[in-house]
């Protein structure tokens, strides 16, 4: 055996394996992407070490333990899909059958591996290449099927598992890579009964179809990621790393606070200063003001003009959301209001005024077509707003409710307010201001 012979399998080898560990280093996070990136280091230390079996005269004693890394391969596949299936709502659709079938495809691969431990020379001999040392006369023989039962049943469950799936509408990056996941299947299980030549072709069609899936997968996962970090808390923007955009905005109701916030004097402010300046204020707004929601697990549902509206308990519920929302208004009053005597340097003052309102709203992305919408929807919304209208500079009126739910946490700056009487609101509302901290 020399060099030149195993070139081609090495490269192959070389090709998933690096595959393996650069998809993992990209998204190790993802439950999804580690198991894809098993099955393909499995399935390069198959090729890597299998291969070349067929070049010499007599099978040394380890070869029987390659069984493991095909089985592993298959295993690890069929899992992944499994994964990308969990992650994604089925709606209406029976998840039991695909499920069950994936399952028993992953059986399959564990007699794969009994039966390549207990008959290591019926695996390279008679199953392996099969098809380019005996043609078609491979079939009839039962040492083949030993094998290949399982390999088809595993290929019928990929194919017909990640069909099923494409019918949930699953998130667009997982929906390219299951469709690239259907294309390659073929060519990688079919490759093991193929003669070396063809199946080393086999498996790099195979291998480079998932590669342009998943790179165009991991592409839209960090370009999102690079767009959820600037409005998603840490925590929600892991989720929709790891589980999908659907999945982790779908639609619920929550028992949440609101945070609205308001430049004061913005409009005569932007009417005698440049657009450059006017922009470069917002842009130094959004920043200072988002920081302190980052702090405290904030969603940012609109970054309009001088309005900022935060969701504080959504999409991710959270106990105590009445009281972090207090503490990020007053955060992000301070942080504001200090940056707000820079903007105001020989031009109209700046201020900043906040309202804050607590209680059920309904939240969840609307796909809008080319995009998705996240939206809020419920009186806790509308009041925060109002309260953020009524609120003059330096000012943040909290509701009673969000009071309320914050009980003992909240803070003992607050001064009571005579009810106000808001639009779109029949009685009065009850309220108080969150008074500045006095000077350490």
């Amino acid at each position: 055996m020399d060099l030149l012979t195993l070139l081609p399998s090495g490269l192959l080898a070389l090709l998933a394996i690096g595959m393996s560990l650069a998809f993992w280093s990209a998204d190790r996070g993802s439950p999804t992407t580690r198991a894809l990136a098993l099955a393909l280091v499995a399935m390069g230390v198959s090729v890597g070490l299998g291969m070349p079996l067929h070049e010499l005269n007599a099978m040394p004693a380890w070869a029987r333990w390659l069984a493991l890394a095909d089985a592993l391969a298959i295993y690890a596949f069929l899992e992944w899909i499994l994964r990308v299936r969990h992650q994604t709502s089925a709606g209406d659709l029976d998840p039991r059958f695909a499920d069950r079938l994936l399952r028993a495809g992953q059986a399959g691969s564990l007699v794969f591996a009994a039966a390549g431990l207990l008959a290591p020379g019926l695996r390279v001999n008679v199953f392996l290449n099969a098809f380019g040392s005996g043609g078609l006369e491979a079939a009839h023989r039962l040492g083949f099927w030993l094998f290949a039962g399982p390999l088809f049943l595993a290929i019928l469950a990929a194919v017909v598992g990640s069909l099923l799936f494409l019918r949930r509408r699953p998130d667009r990056p997982e929906y390219i890579r299951a469709l690239g996941c259907i294309a390659a299947t073929p060519f990688l299980g079919f490759a093991m009964v193929m003669p070396e030549d063809i199946a080393i072709l086999s498996m790099t069609l195979g291998l480079l179809l998932i590669l342009a899936a998943t790179m165009h997968y991991l592409v839209i996962q960090g370009q999102r990621g690079e767009f959820m970090a600037r409005f998603l808390s840490r925590r929600v923007a892991e989720l929709v790393r790891r589980r999908g955009l659907q999945q982790a905005m779908r639609e619920s109701s929550l028992e949440l606070s609101v945070v609205c916030v308001d430049l004061r004097g913005f409009t005569a402010y932007s009417q005698v200063q440049s657009s450059a300046q006017v922009i470069g204020v917002l842009r130094e707004y959004y920043r200072v003001a988002c920081e302190v929601v980052a702090r405290y697990d904030g969603t940012i549902k609109d970054l309009a003009g001088d309005g900022i509206l935060v969701l504080v308990g959504a999409p991710l519920p959270v106990a105590d959301h009445a009281a972090r929302a207090l503490e990020m208004a007053d955060g992000i009053r301070a942080a504001v209001s200090a940056a707000a005597q820079r903007w105001s340097a020989g031009a109209p003052r700046l201020g900043v005024g906040l309202g804050i309102a607590s209680g059920p709203v309904t939240v969840g992305a609307i796909d809008a077509g080319d995009r998705y919408e996240y939206t809020a929807v419920g009186s806790a919304v509308n009041l925060a707003s109002r309260l953020c209208e009524e609120a003059a500079d330096g000012e943040i009126l909290a509701a009673e409710r969000t009071l309320e739910l914050a009980g003992t946490a909240a803070p003992a700056r607050l001064e009571p307010r005579p009810p106000v009487q808001v639009k779109g609101f029949a009685e009065p509302v009850p309220h108080r201001n969150l008074r500045h901290a006095l000077p350490a």
